[in-house]
């Protein structure tokens, strides 16, 4: 039976992609200012190149109706037709302090549930350990 995220993987995109896009999105605005390819560009930096482009755009229009981004045409700096900049507001700053509570405690847990597991099968015993595995007559299960 197909989990939850299934669709996001038959669309090309893995958990971690989806789950952090927004923060990397915001901690590269929270650098500065950029417009998307730039921030696609940057995006690569923490392991999100499979991406798609156009998740990053709605991804980005997204927290600019939640009101963390802001977005003016640069006319300026750009051979060709305008592009779009977008920078952090100070309520994006805000979330993003969130977002890294948020990853801190769930590293916290992550390392804890690593860690336990790593302990269980140096010390434990039975048939799934590596110690019980090497003493398993010669025909069973391993």
């Amino acid at each position: 039976m197909p989990g939850p995220g299934r669709r996001w993987r038959q669309r090309g995109y893995s958990r971690r992609a989806v789950r952090f896009l927004e923060p990397t999105l915001l901690l590269l605005l929270h650098h500065d200012s950029g417009h998307g390819y730039t921030l696609i560009d940057g995006l690569e930096e923490y392991g999100l190149h499979e991406v798609d482009t156009s998740a990053v755009y709605r991804a980005l229009r997204g927290m600019e109706d939640k009101g963390w981004v802001v977005s003016s045409w640069d006319e300026e700096q750009t051979q060709g037709p305008p592009r779009r900049v977008y920078s952090l507001t100070e309520l994006g700053d805000e979330v993003l302090r969130w977002w890294i509570r948020d990853l801190d405690e769930t590293r916290a847990l992550i390392d804890h549930v690593l860690i336990t597991y790593r302990r269980h099968m140096e010390e434990g015993e039975g048939e799934y350990h590596p110690r019980a595995a090497s003493r398993a007559p010669a025909g069973s299960r391993t």
